[in-house]
């Protein structure tokens, strides 16, 4: 178990508030994580726990609304006709924080690990709702917001998760 005090972190999500607060700067932001609930096991579409690290950022220099697929910008800008055409994608839009968990074996290693999981803090379409668990997993924010918070945080910020 990694040893942080809960005000040590950089970014405290809580997801039972559906809130994405960063503590030294005082902003906080509405959210929305895995509708299938909280949870650290793989493939099971819920978001995990604890202590992790923001291991890379993507998209620092794109116009918001760009749209990613495997953390690759597509060149596309999201739009309600680009949504008709593709109803099946997952929308990660704008920016994206890739997390890495710190706590082995409970968000770290074989079963449950964040990053393979591939967990996000990234960008969704303005339209989806935010302060309830709507996503794959990932924490969602608005791309306004997610612009903000990538210019703010550095690789490496220290992010707790908490219910």
């Amino acid at each position: 178990m990694t040893e942080h005090a809960p005000d040590q972190a950089d970014i405290t999500i809580d997801l039972k508030r559906q809130t994405l607060s960063l503590n030294k700067l005082n902003k906080f932001y509405v959210i929305s994580t895995g509708k299938n609930g909280i949870g650290e096991a793989e493939n099971s579409g819920k978001t995990p726990r604890g202590w992790h690290t923001v291991a890379e950022k993507f998209g620092g220099s794109l116009p918001l609304n760009s749209v990613f697929i495997a953390r690759q910008p597509t060149g596309e800008i999201y739009s309600a006709d680009l949504a008709a055409q593709h109803p099946e994608r997952d929308w990660i839009l704008s920016r994206i924080l890739w997390l890495r968990g710190l706590e082995p074996d409970f968000n770290l290693g074989e079963g449950c690990d964040t990053y393979k999981r591939y967990i996000y803090i990234h960008g969704t379409p303005d339209a989806e709702p935010m302060g309830i668990p709507m996503s794959h997993g990932c924490i969602r924010m608005r791309n306004s917001d997610i612009a903000e918070l990538f210019d703010l945080v550095p690789e490496g910020a220290l992010v707790h998760i908490t219910e």
